[in-house]
């Protein structure tokens, strides 16, 4: 008897061993249907005034099981408000009252599968102004014995970038028998995948990068910006002797300089590409022959509306000779409040180019994602090759997701870019 009496307290003890109690903040991992109405900040959720606004946090789960929401930390409670929290369309109404004891209970939901839990957080009445202001929600279980993933706090600003959501990147494997002066590359978004806040980045390098962002529901931008040698995030305290250079620019094109993310110089072209169509992106580099460790890079794009090559810019980096390497594109969401919407973007026929006009086409790419991706705290990112082009996708809390490092590798058509070097403008 006392050794089945033993026996039951060590499976007790190893079944819960595994069970976790976790904090899931709100401030980096949920998102509102109307910011206007109610906020997501750092706090969590604060400001709730419209009964219209809803909230929805993410989290991923390994396992399935029973899934129990509760708030430990205190809500601000305003008068007496009746909070709906559903999942898969079960739904539990919570009365706050500030003139009473808050349990911090909400419910539990059993969980069929594996992959992203959305958990809806709805207004349904109240007596003052506001509904309560929410920090985090706690989550344990038997889901939490497998890994869950979501962000687990602002250390290194991850609120801001893992609601963000993962970037994602194509690595294209480059000969490195070639100098290459050109970098080439050709950039389809999908109809619809035109996402507020995304930047589809052609052709990265290793002093800069050039692609096309949606600024604006009016407002789209072909950015086209090189780093300064002189690291730094602040663009004021570059020494004159390291800055970025602008000799030429295309028409309509706004210049200047960057930081935040490094420190350079900037240009970018207001101009409103259209989903569905294929932009082409050029990019040169031309080291100094005098060898001043000068190194010129100049950005010409191509939309089929206009049929024809212009340029961007062209700037001058000191401190710096060399050819194109580190080629490259990726995808990212550079807005926080649309981390919840999935975008995509294909790209095609990528090649280099040497200084003497041999053109070698590239297949390959390997496939990586930013922090918020290695460190598990989002796994909505994918890659691959799709209908004879490379894609990335990313954000919106889907399930199927690319494991980094993956090399990918696309049919070569052989036919290389028809570009008059000589033609291009200056």
């Amino acid at each position: 008897m006392k050794s089945l009496k033993l026996l039951f307290c060590v499976l007790l003890a190893s079944t819960s061993m595994f069970a976790q109690n976790l904090s899931v903040p709100l401030g980096g991992n949920a998102y509102s249907s109307n910011a206007f109405s109610g906020s997501v900040a750092d706090e969590g959720i604060v400001n709730w005034g419209d009964p219209a606004a809803h909230f929805t946090a993410y989290i991923r789960v390994s396992k399935p099981g029973s899934l129990i929401i509760s708030i430990d930390e205190k809500p601000i409670i305003y008068g007496k408000s009746v909070v709906e929290f559903s999942i898969n369309n079960r739904s539990k109404n919570i009365v706050f009252d500030e003139a009473e004891n808050f349990d911090g209970k909400v419910g539990e939901w059993n969980i069929i599968d594996t992959g992203y839990v959305a958990i809806s957080i709805k207004g349904i009445s109240k007596t003052k102004n506001n509904f309560p202001s929410i920090k985090a929600l706690n989550i344990s279980g038997s889901v939490t014995d497998g890994k869950t993933a979501y962000v687990k706090n602002n250390e290194g600003n991850f609120f801001h970038w893992g609601r963000r959501g993962p970037s994602v990147h194509l690595n294209y494997m480059q000969p490195k028998n070639v100098n290459a002066s050109w970098c080439y590359n050709e950039v389809t978004v999908p109809v619809g995948e035109d996402v507020l806040g995304s930047y589809f980045m052609a052709v990265g390098f290793g002093e800069g990068y050039f692609g096309m962002q949606v600024n604006g529901p009016e407002e789209r931008h072909i950015l086209f910006s090189v780093w300064s040698p002189f690291s730094t995030d602040d663009p004021k305290s570059i020494p004159e002797s390291q800055k970025i250079k602008m000799l030429s620019k295309g028409k309509n094109v706004h210049t200047g300089e960057f930081g935040n993310e490094g420190s350079g110089g900037q240009s970018y072209l207001n101009y409103m590409w259209k989903a569905g169509n294929t932009y082409k992106f050029l990019l040169h580099a031309e080291p100094s022959l005098n060898k001043d460790s000068t190194t010129t890079y100049t950005a010409y794009f191509l939309a089929p509306e206009l049929g024809k090559w212009q340029i961007v810019a062209s700037f001058k980096r000191p401190k710096t000779h060399t050819y194109l390497t580190g080629f490259h594109s990726f995808l990212e969401n550079f807005s926080p409040p649309q981390g919840d919407k999935t975008r995509s973007v294909s790209f095609n026929n990528q090649w280099v180019c040497d200084a003497n006009s041999n053109w070698t086409e590239i297949g390959k790419a390997r496939f990586t994602t930013d922090e918020t991706g290695s460190k598990g705290y989002r796994m909505d990112y994918a890659g691959g090759e799709r209908n004879g082009a490379f894609y990335l996708e990313n954000c919106g809390f889907f399930n199927n997701y690319t494991k980094p490092g993956t090399i990918f590798e696309r049919k070569l058509t052989g036919k290389a870019p028809a570009v008059d070097f000589k033609k291009l403008p200056k």
